[in-house]
């Protein structure tokens, strides 16, 4: 298997360099970054999973699961990793395991080594998320970055994005008539107040320096007379 491999990485080499389209490959003269080497650091195993999904969908959409399989193993390596792919290959090769596709793979991965101790680090990366200058669209995004397999949901969840923005968007939606419920609706509400807010701020800096243009030469022709008298 680990022939089958390098034969692989090889062909996926040639796409990623410009060569020609194999099978239903997505953009072969698409460039995309490839996965670090992944050596079982639990922290790292989410972006590890994600890097290997973005090139499976735009490189190998076209082969096969075992395939796309033993091209993840291609990149887990070193220390205790390298047995635990070993075991993987000879299970495959035997036939005592099978993956119904590259997904049921991935999962086992994030299981195997992402454990508590990655849940751990997102929560805590998570409770020290705040706002501050950022616009809410960017805070969003962070957010939901670092939710994703913290573990937190529903009305933690909820709570944790509360706590993490400012404080006066905070006040106006607990406030509303109708206070947002859910996550999705506390993204949503929070994002349009803050542009709303911030475009508010710019219309008003944008009167008050007009104000001053416009009475600029009145002042000066004011100071000019009291100073003739």
């Amino acid at each position: 298997m680990q022939a089958q491999i390098q034969a692989l990485i090889a062909v996926q080499g040639g796409a990623a360099t410009g060569g020609a389209a194999t099978g239903s490959n997505t953009g072969p003269n698409m460039e995309v970054t490839k996965p670090a080497i992944f050596n079982g650091e639990a922290g790292k195993v989410g972006g590890f999973i994600t890097a290997c999904r973005l090139f499976l969908r735009m490189k190998l959409r076209g082969a096969t699961v075992e395939e796309q399989v033993q091209w993840v193993l291609s990149y887990v390596q070193g220390g205790s990793m390298d047995m635990w792919k070993e075991n993987v290959m000879e299970e495959l090769e035997a036939g005592e395991v099978g993956y119904e596709s590259v997904e049921d793979f991935l999962t086992c991965l994030k299981k195997e080594f992402g454990g508590g101790e990655e849940e751990s680090t997102k929560t805590a990366e998570l409770r020290k998320l705040k706002q501050g200058g950022r616009m809410m669209e960017e805070f969003v995004q962070e957010f939901k970055r670092v939710a994703r397999g913290s573990g937190y949901e529903g009305r933690l969840l909820v709570e944790e994005f509360k706590r993490g923005m400012n404080g006066g968007i905070r006040r106006k939606l607990m406030e509303a008539e109708n206070p947002p419920a859910s996550i999705e609706q506390w993204y949503r509400r929070a994002t349009a107040l803050d542009r709303n807010w911030r475009e508010s701020r710019r219309k008003k800096r944008d009167c008050k320096e007009e104000k001053n243009r416009k009475e600029g030469p009145q002042n000066k022709s004011k100071d000019r007379a009291c100073h003739d008298l």
